[in-house]
């Protein structure tokens, strides 16, 4: 059916600057602010795009190539918990060795250029035992998260303890520290106390000490050192946001593992894949945004936009790597010009002193993986990949988004996650251009595919009508209309924009989206002529369509000269990369993923053979294998021998097996991960005695790294032990004495396959 959405009236945003309150000044002068819709540096508007890494869940040695890939994949801001358990586990006794060695973690991010947000709490959350706070706070003669001066007291010697590790590394002092995070869910959310699980399995309170309990922190935080140019919050579920002192901070799930704790059956359908408008005061309460501030007054910000979920023990399933990026597309259609993700970098449960375990009760003890961007063992996932093109997009195009207004078609008011037929869509705006966002994923159901819809643009200078709009389910796309490209004005198309580059020739490259056919149609008044691509000349005027089966790339001419547009397929889009050596730009195209950081090119892969074109191809020039051409990347095909790395498995009963490993085999690579096909409750690997790895089964292939255990290895086996699926299990108490024992009519739990994989890093440059 056609649709339309009148543009013809849109008001252009109104932008002041939030004040000293939301504003620091580096040594040199650099001023980094805030204005009620987005960041600002030097008063230049600034996309922020930050990610979660919690460092205490990642090993120490992977921390550098674990922030090359945040950076590599678009982020410029780390976002990161600091939990106080992690740190006082034991009253007084403060630790930051190994994992928990915040301060290098910062100086890492520093040396790569990443900003950084530290979450510091004190309650943070995160499936982290009570929340991250000490388990001596529960026996204290006071409430925690009140303003008894005795809890806040503990408080104090925290944040004294971490400004130690923080001081020289402020924004101030010229280090990456921006930004600090006051408590988290305030008022809104709790954690169980794990000391009383299991029995009466009492709560970390929520808190109810209001704004002044947030204000309080803050003011301490100040007192200790810990001073910034903003401080965070907070904002969803009603959870205390005091605006006037701290950024309050959005985001969104499509996945619900604490659904099932208090429910059981079917997970509904969420509205976050729904297009809202987050930052307009005329709108009426909208789902999961309801702040205690105008909207308009405050830039929609993000910091818990789903890069995963964690498996739950009462609700297991596998992410769609796709509901990822949509979900970023939705926010970012809403008005949100700062997105967070959480998690982007999946990670392990850190072992404490007195209580092994950290981990929150219905998650799995040792694994925090997440399903994350970046998995636990570090390998990125297909929405890395997909979310890179996004947030490339938005650093590339920042001036033509940031001051756009969100405007919905009035079909989408009203709109529930079950309407699955309608096409979704949303504009963002200014003057006479903007994007247009479109979204066929819905978490829990199959959206079917969109085929040949129209949209008329009602524009102030015209209306623009796009026919032959179609998406494949479960895709979303963003659409630019009359987007300047060096001269050439593209009216509208039906290619996603990735960035654009300075070379002999400008490029601007694009891809296209899934199920969708590549038109532009370019301003004749600025367009003169096509090369390379079936044009033709239609009123005012040059549609051109690419061929839709490869990526390829034509030259349209303007008055200033020559712009090349290259078009990737969606498959080729994922493969991209966008680096700067020595001053200039180079367009990458590689299998696996590529890391650049300032001196050398690498691709991380486990295949034995990897393929990279790059345009200009110079950077390439000593890239030694097959060559290889596709249109204007050139480059090259490598191989190497692989290493067999068998496995031995020894059966010990149905459910426990030892695995034998080649321990001498597995130093020498990037990293050696092992892959277990099973069938079972949880798996639970064991190396002398000590739980290394643990999976709540959900049919998918168990990963974990193992090639840092290669010296115990070489002395002992691997136990593997499937905790089974018991059918109708009863625990018999029947017994005059203090005898019990458990039965079941039937038990699942069996290991079909275990192999290792090797990960290498290929050098290019």
């Amino acid at each position: 059916m056609p649709y339309s959405i009148d543009l013809t009236h849109v008001a252009p945003k109104r932008i002041y600057s939030l004040g000293d309150k939301f504003r620091g000044v580096g040594p040199k002068g650099e001023a980094l602010g805030f204005t009620n819709y987005y960041m600002t540096k030097d008063t230049v508007p600034f996309f922020g795009i930050s990610g979660e890494i919690q460092y205490c869940r990642v090993r120490e040695k992977e921390w550098e190539d674990t922030i090359l890939k945040a950076k590599m994949g678009g982020l410029n801001i780390i976002a990161s918990y600091v939990f106080w358990n992690v740190h006082e586990e034991i009253r007084g006794r403060f630790r930051f060795d190994g994992n928990r060695n915040i301060r290098k973690f910062l100086e890492l991010c520093h040396k790569h250029g990443l900003q950084v947000i530290v979450r510091i709490g004190p309650f943070c959350h995160g499936e982290m035992r009570n929340g991250g706070l000490p388990d001596w706070l529960y026996g204290m003669p006071f409430e925690v998260r009140s303003n008894d001066p005795g809890y806040l007291d503990c408080v104090r010697r925290l944040f004294r303890q971490l400004h130690t590790q923080f001081d020289g590394l402020y924004y101030s002092q010229g280090g990456p520290i921006i930004a600090a995070q006051i408590e988290n869910e305030y008022m809104h959310a709790g954690a169980p106390w794990e000391m009383t699980t299991g029995i009466s399995q009492e709560w970390v309170t929520i808190g109810n000490g209001g704004a002044d309990h947030m204000r309080l922190l803050k003011q301490i935080a100040q007192e200790e050192g810990i001073i910034t140019p903003f401080y965070t919050c907070t904002g969803w579920g009603g959870a205390m946001a005091p605006s006037d002192e701290m950024l309050p901070l959005w985001g969104g799930y499509g996945y619900w593992p604490w659904h099932f704790n208090g429910q059981s059956g079917t997970h509904p359908l969420t509205w976050e894949f729904l297009y809202q408008d987050n930052h307009n005061d005329a709108v009426a309460l909208v789902y999961n945004f309801d702040p205690l501030y105008p909207k308009e007054s405050m830039p929609y910000a993000c910091c818990e936009m789903m890069g995963g979920m964690f498996n739950s023990y009462r609700y297991r399933f596998v992410i769609d790597c796709a509901s990822v990026d949509a979900l970023a597309n939705t926010k970012l259609a809403s008005g949100c010009n700062l997105l967070g993700y959480f998690m982007y970098r999946g990670g392990t449960n850190p072992l404490g002193e007195t209580t092994p375990y950290l981990h929150e009760f219905y998650t799995p003890k040792r694994s925090y993986d997440f399903q994350a961007v970046i998995s636990e063992n570090g390998q990125p996932r297909d929405s890395y990949f997909r979310l890179k093109l996004l947030n490339t997009f938005c650093l590339s195009f920042t001036p033509q988004l940031v001051n756009t207004r969100t405007v919905l078609p009035p079909h989408m008011i009203g709109l529930r996650p079950e309407d699955l037929e309608p096409l979704r869509f949303a504009v963002r705006i200014a003057g006479d251009s903007g994007f247009l966002f479109l979204n066929n994923y819905q978490d829990h159901a199959h959206k079917p595919a969109v085929n040949g819809e129209s949209i008329t643009l009602q524009l102030p200078g015209g209306d623009l009508v796009l026919d032959g709009i179609s998406l494949a389910s479960g895709e979303n796309a963003i659409l630019p209309f009359h987007l300047d490209l060096f001269g050439a004005m593209l009216n509208i198309a039906t290619v996603q924009p990735i960035t654009t580059m300075e070379a002999e020739i400008p490029c601007a490259f694009f891809f296209m989206p899934e199920g969708m056919k590549p038109v532009y149609r370019f301003d004749a008044a600025t367009v003169h002529d096509v090369q390379g691509c079936p044009a033709r000349q239609e009123k005012d005027e040059w549609i051109c369509a690419p061929d839709s089966g490869s990526s390829g790339s034509f030259v349209v001419t303007t008055t200033a000269g020559p712009v090349r547009i290259i078009t990737l397929t969606r498959q080729d889009s994922l493969r991209f990369s966008k680096i700067t050596v020595d001053g200039k730009d180079y367009a990458i195209l590689s299998d696996g993923t590529l890391l650049w950081d300032g001196a050398s090119l690498r691709i991380e892969s486990p295949e034995s053979s990897v393929t990279v074109t790059a345009y200009p191809s110079d950077v390439l020039k000593n890239c030694c294998g097959i060559p290889v051409r596709q249109d204007v990347f050139e480059g090259c095909t490598m191989t190497r021998p692989t290493v067999p790395l068998p496995v031995e498995i020894t059966a010990l009963s149905t459910n426990r097996y030892a695995l034998t490993l080649p321990s001498e085999k597995l130093t020498g690579h990037k990293r050696v991960e092992l892959h277990l096909d099973y069938a079972g409750d949880i798996g639970n690997l064991f190396l002398e005695g000590q739980l290394i790895a643990d999976h709540f089964c959900n049919g998918d292939t168990w990963v974990t790294r193992i090639d840092p255990w290669a010296r115990e290895l070489a002395k002992e086996n691997l136990t593997l032990y499937i905790a089974p699926i018991r059918k109708n299990a009863m625990i018999h108490v029947d017994s005059p004495m203090a005898a019990r024992f458990e039965s079941s009519e039937d038990t699942v739990a069996h290991l079909d396959s275990a192999k290792l994989v090797a990960v290498e890093d290929w050098r290019i440059l």
